[in-house]
């Protein structure tokens, strides 16, 4: 185990990934994922502690964590000190993380210990460590998440509103690259749970009115504040107005949650009618589905099905699929021409076989993919899933052990699914292996 390996696991999700993680988690094998962590297994590592501390075992956990915290990786220094925190041991979890230097520290790492000083009731110190780092939007976020429920509403307006000013004046002044964007969505929020809600609408519709703001997530902002609080005026104002793009999706939800859902369908109809660039037909889709119209549903996504830009396909298909309606769904699939299915040929099969198995059309399925060429990506794991189906697990494993582009974990996910867990994990190959075999090493 070294640091380029546990940088891999973590960027590309790589080794054992959460869905093999989550499998082990869920039937319960917690021995399975420590003796996993002892081979350098990271994500394993990190889930062992969790559920250790969940049974009080706080002494085990700090060992399953301990080696990768010898070897410097950062993740571990803060999984530890949660244990830490869990166990009591408050200040000790928080002299293990602290920065050596909290003003030259960098964001994440004052990220982690302020969230860390959240939990250990030390509020006030926690936003002082984050106000250095308040120009960057993701750092204002964290600062009015980690504050929610606190009592500190007061304090993080008063840092809020230089930063939300600045935000209103950029436009005007072309600066375009302003990273805290995020300034007045973030003002709105924190007056909304404050109870401050009419000051919240009225700044913001100010705002919008005014173009005083930067990026589209305001008006997705303000959609969502209205939407929350019945503010139906002003969301009709948003939904048919300038900003239509953004608000009308909002507003037609809100009026069929009002029991109005034919005048929802009805606006709705007449925008997409108008518009050229279909910003509209996906909320049509989804109410028309809702109501169980998945016929229509398909009829309003049909004309997008060809289009390289606000294609529809995909999601319709999974909106007949989530209805049970899988012909349906091979049917518009088999509707499409020969330049797309080999502009799109891994999608396009791959999807098609699991449709057919979703069908319980298992040996179509297996027809269909004997005559694809072989080292189509993802076709290997198909098959292997409707082997699954049929309940020829021994074949779906020997045929994802035969293919060297086939995950290790893939095999692995079987066989817990399956009940033989053990074996699965004792099948997984070191990390280094993995790594060197992955094609994101």
């Amino acid at each position: 185990m070294n640091l380029d390996d546990l940088e891999w696991q973590s960027r590309g999700l790589g080794g054992y990934p959460p869905v093999l993680v989550d499998l082990l988690v869920e039937q319960g094998h917690i021995e399975l994922l420590v003796r996993a962590a002892s081979k350098g297994a990271w994500s394993c590592a990190s889930a062992a502690a969790r559920e250790l501390c969940k049974m009080a075992e706080y002494e085990r956990a700090l060992g399953v964590l301990e080696p990768f915290v010898e070897l410097g990786w950062k993740p571990a220094r803060r999984a530890a000190a949660d244990v830490e925190l869990q166990a009591g041991r408050v200040q000790q979890a928080l002299d293990g993380f602290r920065p050596d230097d909290v003003g030259s520290a960098s964001e994440h790492v004052c990220r982690d210990f302020a969230e860390l000083l959240v939990k250990a009731g030390r509020v006030d110190e926690a936003i002082t460590v984050l106000i250095p780092h308040l120009d960057r939007a993701w750092m204002l976020s964290v600062l009015v998440k980690l504050t929610e429920g606190q009592n500190r509403d007061k304090r993080v307006l008063e840092l809020l509103a230089p930063k939300a000013e600045r935000a209103r004046s950029a436009r005007g002044e072309e600066r375009w690259n302003l990273d805290a964007s995020n300034a007045q969505d973030l003002q709105a929020q924190v007056l909304e749970r404050a109870g401050r809600v009419d000051e919240a609408v009225r700044i913001l519709r100010a705002d919008i009115a005014a173009g005083r703001f930067l990026v589209q997530n305001t008006l997705i902002a303000y959609a969502e504040l209205l939407q929350r609080n019945s503010r139906m005026d002003e969301l009709r104002e948003l939904g048919v107005g300038d900003h239509a793009h953004v608000g009308l999706p909002y507003y037609a939800k809100a009026l069929e949650d009002r029991g109005r859902a034919d005048e929802a369908e009805s606006v709705l109809r007449r925008f997409v009618a108008a518009d050229e660039w279909d910003h509209y037909r996906w909320p049509l889709i989804e109410l028309l589905a809702r109501q169980g119209r998945m016929d229509e549903a398909l009829e309003v996504g049909r004309p997008t099905f060809d289009h390289h830009d606000a294609c529809l396909l995909e999601s319709v298909i999974h909106l007949l699929v989530e209805a049970g309606r899988f012909d349906d769904a091979l049917a518009i699939l088999d509707e499409r021409d020969a330049e797309y299915i080999d502009e799109h040929a891994s999608w396009f099969h791959t999807t098609r076989i699991g449709l057919l198995g979703d069908a319980g059309r298992y040996e179509e399925a297996f027809a269909y993919a004997a005559a694809l060429p072989t080292g189509l990506y993802g076709l290997t794991s198909s098959i292997a899933w409707v082997l699954e189906q049929t309940g020829r697990v021994e074949e779906a494993l020997g045929l994802l052990r035969a293919d060297a582009e086939a995950e290790a974990w893939e095999a692995a996910a079987l066989l817990v699914r399956h009940g033989r867990a053990d074996e699965a994990i004792e099948g997984m190959p070191p990390i280094a292996d993995l790594r060197a075999a992955s094609r994101w090493g």
